[in-house]
């Protein structure tokens, strides 16, 4: 049968075996009216103030976005936001709009306009974190956690801090949104990867769906909290990238309510795992690069049998990428035991180890295929994975060799399966 999969701009249809379980979630419908449904909870926040009454004209007020690696409708919730704070006499000299970047690299001018329409970018003060520029920077000294935090200098000496962002399942830090657009969205490098290290990686609550317990969240909501926002704006997105939900007001009440939303709607159960699991990164923009689509092998990796196999098809139109440490890790641990063995070796610490450490604690339990017309073959062996030419020819082979059950996740992590139980244990 014929199946489209989320890849790249476009999608791409392809023939699977007949017997093929699709797995998607839960279809949440679009909201009838987006900008009223933003504006309404703008207005009527949980366990917070109306945004209008947080704010007095004269006010320097940041407005933190996630960047181009992430589906938030930023160019359809922003432009509601901002006109609410001009509505409570925010001049727009007084308002920056600042790219929650991580440790990522900035977006280009012709990417800004996209992500934000060029009605904000010609109109507002738009910046781009730098985890790397000490001057960027301001120190709130050490977590519980025994880490150094270090966060965004125009940030920290806003008068008015606003968080925004979408909330879907994350594979290390339960779910996206609420506290991650401090920590690593606003954070320094060591921070990011101190938050991001291989025994964090490695603890068994750092997954999908999982808040509680998990200390890469727990120190994320840690960190935003020292950094006392005043605001959160959240949404959830449906398959068809419509806004779905709005979760507005106090940081960690917001968040909460998107995640319960979240947890019905993209997370499904299966009786049992499956010798072969197709997947996504649930197409452009999630699908970038090979980097970014580690997501979706481990929203399939959640299903696979240990010793089956998985075949991801990323269109990957900014490569590996080259920037980020991802590939360079790849290639000096030259396999996955290797990477492991170099991430877990005492005093260890590099940007990206965490994307590589996940890579291949996959493929200790799954052999990986990759499907992908940004990347050449050669590419996809130097990032440790098999060359895939033909899915369905590849699918025929696998089914032949490792048994007959089959998934697909069309929308790669935007549907997270779980073996048995209950949504609300992950």
């Amino acid at each position: 049968m014929k199946v489209r999969l989320d890849y790249g701009r476009e999608g791409l249809t392809v023939e699977v075996p007949d017997q093929a379980e699709i797995i998607r979630s839960g279809f949440a419908p679009g909201l009838h009216d987006e900008a009223e449904a933003i504006r309404s909870a703008l207005r009527l926040p949980l366990n917070s103030h109306p945004l209008v009454d947080l704010v007095t004209p004269g006010q320097r007020v940041v407005v933190v976005h996630t960047d181009i690696t992430r589906a938030t409708p930023n160019d359809r919730i922003l432009p509601v936001l901002l006109r609410e704070l001009e509505r409570a006499g925010i001049q727009r000299q007084d308002i920056t709009l600042l790219n929650g970047l991580g440790t990522h690299r900035p977006q280009t001018p012709v990417e800004l306009r996209a992500m934000l329409g060029s009605w904000i970018v010609e109109r507002y003060r738009c910046l781009q974190h730098n985890a790397f520029d000490d001057r960027n920077l301001v120190s709130l000294g050490m977590t519980s956690f025994g880490n150094p935090l270090r966060v965004n200098r125009v940030y920290m000496e806003s008068d008015v801090r606003i968080l925004t962002g979408f909330i879907e399942p994350h594979l290390f830090a339960g779910f996206s949104g609420g506290p991650k657009a401090v920590l690593p969205s606003l954070a320094g490098a060591e921070s990011v990867t101190s938050n991001h290290n291989a025994a964090n990686i490695a603890h068994p609550k750092a997954t999908w769906g999982v808040t509680e317990g998990n200390p890469i969240w727990e120190e994320m909501r840690e960190a935003a909290i020292l950094t006392e926002p005043d605001f959160l704006l959240n949404v959830t997105l449906n398959a068809e990238r419509q806004i779905s939900g709005v979760f507005a007001g106090e940081l960690l009440a917001a968040h909460m309510a998107g995640c319960a939303f979240t947890r019905q709607q993209a997370m499904a159960a299966v009786e049992k795992p499956f010798d072969v699991v197709v997947t996504t990164n649930n197409g452009y923009p999630l699908d970038q690069n090979l980097y970014q689509s580690i997501k979706g092998l481990s929203a399939a990796s959640q299903i696979v049998r240990l010793g089956g196999a998985i075949l991801i098809a990323t269109a990957c139109e900014d490569g590996v990428p080259a920037h980020g440490g991802y590939a360079d890790l790849l290639k000096r641990g030259g396999s996955p035991q290797g990477v492991l063995d170099l991430v877990h070796s005492p005093g260890f610490s590099a940007p990206d180890q965490w994307q590589a450490q996940i890579q291949a604690m996959i493929q200790q339990k799954a052999q990986v295929h990759v499907y992908s017309d940004g990347l050449t073959d050669e590419q996809i062996r130097q990032a440790l994975f098999i060359p895939c030419k033909d899915i369905g020819q590849t699918l025929e082979e696998l089914l032949g060799e490792l048994g007959v059950s089959i998934a697909v996740l069309p929308e790669g992590p935007q549907t997270i399966a779980y073996i048995g139980g209950s949504g609300d244990s992950h």
